[in-house]
């Protein structure tokens, strides 16, 4: 044993003389060769020991090229799945890990070194030390580094801190990844780097495509939102999933992610885009697969009060069974806020057909107890999802829109504005009509207008009063071709005093 080991110790010196004249003449290619030699030397000998010496006082060599440390750092990655233990393993990566800290052309190994030992770290039980391990490395300001191996890092960056439940620094990492790189067509071919251009290099083998990166990124989503009960974002990100290519395709994988979008659509709060969302997955032909859900969509968007205890009766299986399927149960307050989605739904639907409505009629509709419609009502007008008012003395609830002095005079002058485009138009058909019959009539025409004028008085009442109708009378008269002004002023004053 002694011997073989002063023979490699002979043999690496008589290298390191070889690597030392290479360097100190430029020689790239020489240099390189030596290193690579005494490293392998290390390896056949099984000397991990020395292997772990060389590799540092190499790196420490005065004027020691950039070409000669990176294929030695990347000839030594090859040699750690042949280590003999866990131990050996580790103390070879960490090697490599110091080495190459602090150098921008081993950056890409650096960064594939730091994950291997994270990973070891988690088998072992160390999640939250694998998560500071990956935390140190940015990739994202790698330029040489594939965009789908930036992506797979920093998914497992967000995956660790999510194990470790670390939301706040999950979330800003998730940031770090725009979901409109997944919209990349691949089908076109690479362009070619210009020159002066940064080489990108290939990922490793073990590294998913693009799609499959997606959908990874959105199931990492999924656990984030669950942890807030964020069902809006949650319903988003399989919406998103169920567009790859390879679930549509595929009935037994898209069937569980159209109904998770099914539910948690119905768990969303109601806003403007929950209701865009509902809408469209509507028009989706898939659905039809599943019409229970189909049903239970287009009772949502039907404005029409729905019993909760026939719907529960109804859809309590399919909820409980969703725990065996994809993307398991949907929460432990999943049932409650069913429920409590299927009352502001009916509260909404009152709203609606009701301007104003007592609190024990309004308990009845929605089959609650009147202090729990209350309280469900107040919520919904704190959260400004509803414009509601509670006379509790009366027992009264108003469900119309306070409004403003600007409003009311608007509203004022567009009713004037009908009643005056009304009113021509009376006077033009009695004209029309005196003309017609005028001929016909022997006697007076008067007689004719005034009936006409009392007539229109009567349909017109409905709009103002007979003082007002007066005053427009007249000033509309002026311009008109009605027999003469004492006409309209008598069949008004016949009128009055009928009335």
């Amino acid at each position: 044993m002694e011997g073989k080991n002063a023979n490699l110790e002979a043999a690496i010196d008589q290298l390191l003389n070889v690597e030392k004249q290479m360097r100190f003449a430029g020689d790239v290619v020489g240099t390189k060769k030596a290193v690579s030699d005494i490293l392998q030397l290390c390896f056949e000998a099984k000397d991990w020991k020395s292997l772990n010496e060389q590799i540092v006082n190499l790196s420490k060599k005065r004027g020691q090229l950039k070409q000669a440390v990176t294929a030695m750092v990347q000839q030594a990655m090859q040699y750690i799945d042949e280590a003999p233990d866990l131990e050996t393993r580790i103390e070879l990566i960490k090697t490599l890990n110091s080495v190459s800290a602090g150098k921008i052309y081993v950056e890409i190994e650096r960064a594939r070194l730091i994950r291997r030992l994270a990973k070891i770290k988690e088998e072992q039980g160390l999640i939250a030390e694998a998560a500071d391990l990956m935390q140190e490395v940015a990739v994202e300001t790698f330029g040489a580094m594939a965009k789908t191996e930036k992506i797979a890092f920093i998914l497992e960056q967000v995956r660790l801190c999510l194990d470790r439940q670390d939301y706040v620094r999950a979330q800003i990492l998730s940031r770090k990844i725009s979901p409109r790189v997944f919209e990349v067509d691949t089908s076109k071919e690479k362009k070619k780097p210009k020159e002066g251009d940064n080489v990108v290099e290939e990922p490793p083998a073990d590294i998913p495509s693009l799609l499959e990166l997606k959908r990874v990124y959105y199931e990492l989503m999924i656990r984030y939102y669950f942890h807030n009960n964020d069902y809006l974002e949650i319903c988003r990100c399989y919406k998103a999933i169920y567009e790859i290519p390879s679930i549509r395709e595929d009935p037994s994988q898209w069937i569980p992610v159209l109904r998770k979008i099914c539910w948690y659509l119905i768990l969303a709060p109601h806003d403007p885009m929950q209701s865009s969302l509902l809408n469209s997955t509507l028009e989706d032909k898939n659905l039809s697969e599943i019409p229970k859900f189909k049903l239970l969509l287009k009772q949502l968007v039907t404005m029409e009060v729905i019993q909760w205890t026939s719907l529960w009766n109804l859809y309590k299986d399919e909820f409980e069974n969703e725990k065996n399927m994809l993307g398991g149960s949907l929460g432990d307050k999943a049932a409650e806020d069913l429920r409590m989605r299927i009352i502001e739904h009916n509260i909404l639907v009152v709203s609606k057909y009701y301007s104003r409505i007592t609190l024990k009629r309004l308990a009845e509709l929605l089959c609650l107890t009147i202090q729990e419609a209350e309280k469900h009502l107040s919520e919904m007008v704190v959260s400004k999802a509803l414009v509601a008012k509670i006379d509790r003395p009366m027992g009264i609830v108003c469900f119309q829109v306070a409004k403003d002095s600007n409003e009311i005079l608007n509203s004022w002058a567009s009713n004037l504005e009908k009643l005056l485009d009304l009113v021509e138009k009376s006077c033009h058909q009695i004209h029309k009509e005196t003309m017609v019959h005028k001929a016909a009539l022997k006697g007076k025409p008067e007689d004719v207008g005034r009936k006409t004028i009392r007539f229109v008085i009567c349909i017109l009442r409905h709009y103002s009063t007979i003082s007002h109708l007066s005053h427009y009378f007249t000033t509309i008269s002026s311009s008109t071709s009605l027999h003469s002004y004492s006409s309209v002023t008598f069949v008004f004053d016949d009128f009055h005093a009928s009335e």
